[in-house]
C-alpha cells in the first residue's frame, strides 16, 4: 500500500488527524528532504524509519519500493510541503505501483496553489496550474500560447525570480492584466499582493522577497 500524505505548507497545525494516523502505522516514511520532513514528524511525535525519495534518486529507487510494497509494507510518502505530485516527485512511484497491482491511496489536503487561487479575487470557476515554468527549453513557446489563455493561470515560482518573472508575464500578457502574489502562506508573515501586473512587478521590485511563492494570473478577455 502507498499513501500520498499532504504536508502543512507553513503552519504545522494544518495536517489531518488522519495524516499522522496513517504515518504513525506506516512501515516506511519517504521524504523529499528527510531533514525538512523531521521537523514535523518530531513535532508530532512520530517516529519510523525515515528515507529520502527526490527527483535525482527515483527512478533509482522506485522498483526496490515497489517490491517492499508487494510484500506486505505499507509506505507513506510525504514532500517539504504541500501534495506529493503537485510540482514533487510522486508520478512515477504512482505509476510504478498502478502497474504492479499495488494499492495506491492519496489523502487531501495542503496545496499552495488553492489558497493563492481562492483568495486572490480572480475567477475560480475555470483555472490553469502551470506550477514552475521552463527555465529556458519551451519557455518562449507557452508563453505564446498563455497569452491567449482565458482561464485564471496559476505559476509557482522562486523569490529570486519572481520580479523577472513578473516582467515576463508584462512582456507577454500586457501590464494592466491583474494578478495576485501571495507569498509565506499560512506563515505568520503571509502576504497576498492583488493589482496590476505592472503595480505588483513595481512593489516586489522596491523589496526584499523570501519565501513560497505563487502568482495567479487573470485570463484574457
Amino acid at each position: 500500500m502507498l499513501y500520498l500524505i499532504p504536508s502543512p505548507i507553513g503552519n504545522l497545525s494544518d495536517i489531518t488527524i488522519r495524516a499522522i494516523e496513517l504515518l504513525k502505522s506506516a512501515d516506511l516514511i519517504l521524504a523529499e528532504d528527510t531533514r525538512t520532513s523531521s521537523v514535523l514528524l518530531n513535532h508530532y511525535q512520530i517516529h519510523k524509519p525515515l528515507s529520502s525519495y527526490h527527483q535525482h534518486n527515483e527512478h533509482k529507487v522506485v522498483s526496490h519500493l515497489v517490491d517492499q510494497m508487494k510484500s506486505g509494507k505499507t509506505i507513506a510518502l510525504l514532500t517539504d510541503a504541500g501534495t506529493p505530485g503537485i510540482s514533487d516527485p510522486a508520478y512515477l512511484l504512482v505509476k510504478a505501483c498502478i502497474e504492479s497491482n499495488v494499492e495506491v491511496n492519496c489523502l487531501p489536503g495542503a496545496t499552495a496553489f488553492v489558497p493563492a487561487l481562492v483568495n486572490s479575487g480572480l475567477p475560480t470557476n475555470s483555472f490553469c496550474f502551470e506550477g514552475f515554468l521552463p527555465l529556458k527549453k519551451g519557455r518562449q513557446t507557452l508563453m505564446k500560447k498563455l497569452a491567449i489563455e482565458e482561464r485564471t493561470m496559476i505559476f509557482y515560482e522562486s523569490p529570486m525570480r519572481l520580479v523577472k518573472t513578473l516582467s515576463l508575464f508584462i512582456e507577454y500578457f500586457g501590464a494592466e492584466r491583474k494578478c495576485s502574489v501571495s507569498r509565506e502562506l499560512t506563515k505568520k508573515f503571509e502576504e497576498n499582493k492583488r493589482g496590476t501586473l505592472q503595480e505588483v512587478h513595481d512593489y516586489f521590485n522596491s523589496k526584499s522577497v523570501k519565501g513560497e511563492i505563487v502568482i495567479v494570473v487573470e485570463g484574457i478577455h
